[in-house]
């Protein structure tokens, strides 16, 4: 229960005042970093870095995970190439490079 005014000292009551001052005094300073332009911009900038990391690691764990499954297309579980789908596959982009080649040949004329 709180003590009534009528029962403290005159020191009890500047005690309190001092510690009431003092609470406020650091409640305003944590405003005051709190809204700072510095800090705003430092806290901004952290949101986005952290924000940047999440998505390049979710999508690097996506396309690690789409390589392994091309690689496992091309290798087979001994390390070996697996020749009979990489020659046709190889010859399938030799083809698209020609054809690539000769359009660029013919706009040029």
């Amino acid at each position: 229960m709180a003590e009534t005014s009528d029962t403290r000292t005159p020191a009890q009551i500047e005690a309190d005042i001092k510690r009431r001052r003092d609470v406020l005094a650091e409640t305003l300073d944590e405003i005051g970093v709190r809204v700072h332009p510095k800090t705003i911009v430092g806290d901004a900038k952290a949101k986005v870095v952290a924000d940047l990391d999440h998505t390049f690691g979710r999508a690097y764990v996506t396309v690690n995970g789409m390589l392994s499954e091309v690689r496992e297309q091309f290798v087979d579980d001994d390390g070996e190439p697996r020749l009979e789908r990489i020659v046709p596959a190889a010859l399938v982009v030799v083809g698209v490079v020609g054809l690539i080649a000769l359009g660029a040949r013919r706009r040029r004329r």
